[in-house]
C-alpha cells in the first residue's frame, strides 16, 4: 500500500517529457514481448505473404501492426493515467488511431479501394477536430481530417521493401519527438514516444530478412500519428518536411501513373544475382529513383532511411530556428528530472 501511495505521490510531480519517456519504454516492451506470439498466430492463421524481393521468395506473417497498435495504445493508456490533465486530447488521438487500424485491417482483408479508403479515413480524422488547439478558424477544422486521410495514405504508398516503412516510422517520430521538445511542446511528446517505441521494437522483427510485414494495419497509423502531433502539437512545417520522402514518392507515382489501385502496381524485379532491379516499364517512385543501378534490398533500404534521416534533420533544425526558441527553458527543465529520484 505504502508503494502505491508512493508512485501516486510521484506520478503528478513528473514532467510531461519523463512521463513521455515511461510511455515510450513501455509501448517498446510491450510490442517487444507480443510479437513473437503475434507472429505465430497470424502463421497459424495463414495470414502470410511471400516476400517477393527475395529469389527463395519465403512466406512471412503479414499484418504485424497488430503489434504497433497494441504497444501504443498501452503507452497512451499509460500517459492518461500518469497526467489526467491531458486526458482528452489523448483520449481522442487514442481513438482516432485505433479507428485507423480498424480501417487498415479492413484494407488488408478485403482490398479497400482508393476511394474507399480515403473517405474512411476521413472518418476516423473527424474526432481529431475535438482535440485542435483553441480559437482555431474553421478552414483550419476542416483542413483536420483531410490531412489525416492524406498523411495515412503517404506513409502507405512508400513501401515494400524490409524495414522500409517502420524504419522510416521510426526516424520520422524521432525527429518529432525531438523538435517537439526542442520548442518545449511536452503533451505531444507522449503521443510521438507511444508510437516510436512500438516502431522501434516492431523493426527488430521487421528489418531485413524481416519475419513479419506490417501491413496497412501497420503503415496507416504511422502517418495518422504524424497528422495527430503536427495539428495538436501546432508543428504542420515540421511534420510536412519529415514526411518529406513519402510525399517526395507519392508525386513521382501520381505525375507518371496518376491515381492507382493497389492491383496495378507492378513489383520491383530481382535479377539473376538476387539484387533489386526497376522494371523498364511502369510508374515512378522514389524506390526506383534509388535503383539507377542493381542494389541489394537491405542497401536499398539503407538508401532510403538515409534520405528519411537528412528531412528529419532539417526539422529538427527548423525547429531550433524558430522564435522563442533561444528563450526555451529545455535543457534546465531536463536537470529538474533529479527531483523524481527525490521522492523514490
Amino acid at each position: 500500500m505504502n508503494v502505491i501511495n508512493l508512485i501516486m505521490t510521484i506520478l503528478p510531480q513528473l514532467p510531461l517529457y519523463a512521463i513521455a519517456i515511461i510511455c515510450g519504454l513501455l509501448s517498446f516492451f510491450v510490442t517487444r514481448l507480443t510479437m513473437p506470439k503475434i507472429i505465430k498466430k497470424l502463421e497459424d492463421a495463414d495470414i502470410v505473404g511471400k516476400d517477393i524481393h527475395k529469389s527463395w521468395k519465403p512466406v512471412v506473417a503479414e499484418m504485424g501492426g497488430f503489434g504497433i497498435l497494441f504497444g501504443f495504445i498501452i503507452g497512451m493508456f499509460s500517459g492518461i493515467y500518469m497526467h489526467n490533465i491531458l486526458t482528452f486530447p489523448l483520449i481522442v488521438v487514442l481513438l482516432v488511431i485505433i479507428l485507423v487500424g480498424l480501417i487498415g485491417i479492413a484494407d488488408d482483408l478485403l482490398v479497400l479501394s482508393s476511394k474507399e479508403k480515403f473517405f474512411l479515413l476521413f472518418l476516423a480524422g473527424l474526432p481529431l477536430i475535438w482535440a485542435a488547439p483553441p480559437n482555431v478558424g474553421l478552414l483550419y477544422l476542416i483542413t483536420i481530417p483531410i490531412a489525416l486521410s492524406i498523411g495515412s495514405n503517404l506513409t502507405n504508398m512508400l513501401a515494400g521493401l524490409n524495414g522500409i516503412e517502420s524504419g522510416l516510422g521510426v526516424i520520422s517520430m524521432a525527429s518529432l519527438t525531438i523538435a517537439c521538445i526542442i520548442l518545449g511542446k511536452y503533451d505531444v511528446t507522449i503521443i510521438s514516444m507511444s508510437m516510436l517505441g512500438a516502431l522501434i521494437a516492431f523493426l527488430y522483427y521487421n528489418r531485413y530478412p524481416a519475419k513479419i510485414f506490417p501491413g496497412d494495419t501497420g503503415t496507416l497509423i504511422i502517418g495518422a500519428a504524424i497528422v495527430c502531433i503536427a495539428f495538436i502539437g501546432r508543428v504542420k512545417l515540421i511534420a510536412l518536411i519529415v514526411l518529406m520522402p513519402n510525399i517526395i514518392d507519392a508525386s513521382l507515382k501520381f505525375i507518371s501513373a496518376g491515381v492507382m489501385e493497389r492491383q496495378q502496381f507492378k513489383p520491383t524485379e530481382l535479377n539473376d544475382e538476387g539484387k533489386l532491379v526497376r522494371p523498364e516499364q511502369g510508374f515512378k517512385s522514389l524506390i526506383r529513383l534509388v535503383l539507377r543501378r542493381p542494389i541489394a534490398e537491405k542497401d536499398a533500404v539503407k538508401i532510403i532511411w538515409a534520405i528519411g534521416i537528412v528531412f528529419g534533420v532539417l526539422g529538427i533544425i527548423v525547429a531550433l530556428s524558430m522564435p522563442g526558441v533561444i528563450e526555451n527553458k529545455t535543457l534546465m527543465n531536463f536537470l529538474h528530472i533529479k527531483e523524481m529520484f527525490y521522492h523514490v
